[in-house]
């Protein structure tokens, strides 16, 4: 059975472009990608302090501002520009303005701030033309989830894809938020005992909305063939297709299965059993597309021939012009993988998350000093847990050892972590200001596709997107025509 038939629609695209957070795959990248006929996706891990970061350095070019002015609740949008709004940006060495940290239940204000910023990330990736545009989340990070889908959802989002966890409620989420009804997952808490607890999103919280908003598209990104057919005969409402990734992606790798292994190198070991049965998924019906190495026209081909519709790339975009990493950090990468001095090294325990994190170490190793002050004020990796003494509090490895411990955590599981929210904001130039110590800095992740990128770039240190999707489309050109879409 091949999913692909040779019918290429933008609907089934061949290629979606990898939703890579924090901020690296914006409404830039994707509105690019989006009018050549692919699927553009933009993060929604974070977006809401990045937004409010973006309006602090005083929005330049005036494009928050712009899709700001479309969001159907003009109040809202009106006391973000109030609040976080520097015409001339922050003063040097100012910090930036924080959020309040994400917790089960928040403020009407705080979900507001999620939905503007998610609302106006997709505006302005849609702005000027008709092709779809996705957003990706990560199940882990639980607690912004809901209000990120309804902004976006407002904007007119086509498919959204999440990953990094078992995302089996969303679909029904999608349902409800379509016709502006609450809409419920389950809160995971760790710890044994008490009762089930839920995370709730209401939209008739935030005034008044007029017609039924579209459904998207859901597509879950798996790593394994049991989760991808639980997903699609169990989740509570419709799944659409998958991205079906392998170890090699960027970001966060599915652990592998069994009992972990480490190689000589210190980083997981995966086997057989980590290898998706294609067979199978192809038996569900469902259209899917294959991500992790797969960034190069063979791995297109190899895909189609497959029976995908296509594949997930991210490595090629997150280093092109268009993405929001520096300019002068792509530019070092770049270089670097010119002249073969990049690795890139999967952590088992970098990650607060547990899961395998893949890291960019150029000759030096990577850009994060391990001896960082440890602090958590940001919180999206937080988890929640229940207390000795009744409710719920929240953790995350990479805060300071102490006050880990004092909730209930261990040294070891501290050890060995990085703060991925501020690093993260580091590599879009977004990272906070220390006054008591040496600014955030980068912490790079990539796909392994990076250290085979030299035949592609062919010396540059510099690229668009539309060189990415020329080259991956090139050897299956006649598949991929499609109508050029006039840019405003």
């Amino acid at each position: 059975m091949t999913i692909n038939d040779g019918t290429f629609t933008a609907e089934t695209p061949l290629i979606i472009q990898g939703g890579m957070g924090a901020g690296v795959s914006n409404w830039m990248l994707a509105r690019a990608v989006s009018l050549r006929g692919q699927l553009g996706v933009v993060s929604g891990t974070v977006i809401d302090t990045i937004f409010v970061r973006r309006l602090q350095d005083g929005d330049p070019g005036g494009h928050l501002r712009r899709a700001m002015a479309h969001f159907p609740c003009p109040a809202i949008a009106e006391s973000a520009l109030h609040r976080y709004f520097h015409p001339e940006g922050r003063p040097a060495g100012t910090p930036y303005k924080a959020l309040p940290t994400y917790k089960q239940v928040v403020s009407a204000a705080r979900q507001q701030i999620t939905m503007l910023a998610s609302f106006v990330e997709v505006w302005l990736a849609k702005e000027g033309h008709d092709n779809p545009v996705g957003i990706n989340l990560l199940t882990k990070v639980q607690m912004p989830n809901l209000p990120t889908l309804y902004g976006a959802m407002l904007a007119g989002v086509d498919v959204v894809l999440m990953g990094a966890g078992i995302p089996r409620e969303i679909p029904g989420a999608l349902d409800a938020l379509a016709i502006h009804q609450p809409a419920v997952i389950r809160f995971d808490i760790e710890g044994v005992g008490g009762d089930a607890e839920y995370l709730t999103f209401d939209p008739g919280e935030h005034g008044a909305m007029l017609a039924t908003l579209k459904r998207p598209k859901f597509y879950p990104i798996v790593a394994a063939t049991s989760l991808a057919t639980t997903l699609a005969r169990k989740a509570n409402g419709r799944v659409d297709g998958f991205v079906i990734e392998g170890p090699t992606a960027g970001g966060h790798n599915a652990p592998p299965r069994g009992d972990l292994k480490l190689s000589d190198k210190g980083e997981p070991v995966y086997g057989e059993r980590d290898v998706v049965d294609l067979a199978k998924i192809r038996e569900l019906g469902l259209p899917f597309w294959l991500a992790g190495g797969q960034g190069s026209p063979a791995g297109l081909r190899a895909a189609l021939d497959a029976g995908a519709a296509g594949i997930q790339v991210g490595t090629l975009f997150a280093f092109s012009d268009e993405s929001g990493v520096i300019p002068g950090l792509k530019e070092e990468v770049l270089a670097g993988v010119n002249r073969g001095e990049v690795n890139v090294r999967t952590d088992p325990r970098a990650s607060p998350t547990g899961y395998p994190f893949k890291l960019v170490e150029m000759a030096a190793g990577d850009y994060q000093r391990p001896t960082r002050e440890r602090i958590c004020d940001l919180g999206y990796l937080r988890v929640a847990y229940r207390k000795d003494a009744g409710g719920l509090g929240y953790r995350c490895p990479a805060e300071p050892v102490d006050a880990y411990v004092a909730k209930g955590g261990t040294v070891a599981e501290t050890e060995g972590r990085r703060c991925l929210c501020n690093a993260l904001l580091a590599n879009i130039g977004h990272g906070q200001v220390r006054p008591h110590w040496d600014d955030e800095l980068p912490l790079l992740t990539s796909g392994d596709d990076l250290m085979a990128m030299a035949p592609f770039l062919r010396g540059r240190t510099s690229y668009s997107a539309v060189e990415v999707l020329d080259y991956l489309l090139s050897g299956v050109t006649a598949l991929a025509a499609s109508p050029p879409v006039a840019a405003v």
